[in-house]
């Protein structure tokens, strides 16, 4: 089997990437996060059947990190026991990492954002960041200097070619 353009050298095959997140909130440090599926779950995953747009990770009272409303799409050939596309996924993630992960929302009010959904050496992973919602004009400003980005690189193109 091929590589695919979606996979990198280091054994990881990207599943799908949250854009969104960068555009709604000023990201910070990243956490990688194993995750604990069913069967048809992966099956999905591995024909890219997933979506991190609604998606959010919660840590509860127990101190368990868990990926909420994100979508997994039911497997087209699983049967009665094919899983729920948008249920509760528990994080697996060491006790130092969720007891500082809980105390920066809590204490902090920040978010944890769902940025990509991946496999690494065969295991599906989740990479989540501490983020900070952005305000409308922070948006603005986010667009305003990606677009003077975009003018720039015009600009030098066409010197180029002359």
């Amino acid at each position: 089997m091929g590589t695919s353009s979606n996979s990198s050298g280091d054994g990881t095959k990207l599943i799908v990437s949250n854009r969104r997140a960068r555009y709604e909130y000023e990201l910070g440090d990243r956490y990688e996060a194993g995750l604990a599926l069913t069967g048809t779950e992966v099956k999905s995953l591995r024909a890219g059947k997933a979506s991190l747009v609604e998606a959010w990770v919660k840590i509860d009272d127990s101190g368990e990190a868990w990926l909420m409303q994100s979508h997994i799409a039911e497997y087209a050939h699983g049967n009665r026991n094919n899983h729920h596309p948008t249920r509760e996924r528990k994080l697996l993630l060491h006790r130092r990492e969720l007891d500082r992960l809980a105390h920066d929302v809590k204490t902090k009010g920040v978010a944890l954002v769902p940025t990509r959904l991946y496999f690494r050496d065969g295991r599906a992973k989740l990479e989540f960041a501490v983020g900070r919602g952005k305000n409308v004009a922070d948006k603005r400003r986010t667009e305003a200097k990606r677009d003077a980005e975009r003018q720039i690189q015009r600009a030098l193109e066409e010197h180029r070619r002359r």
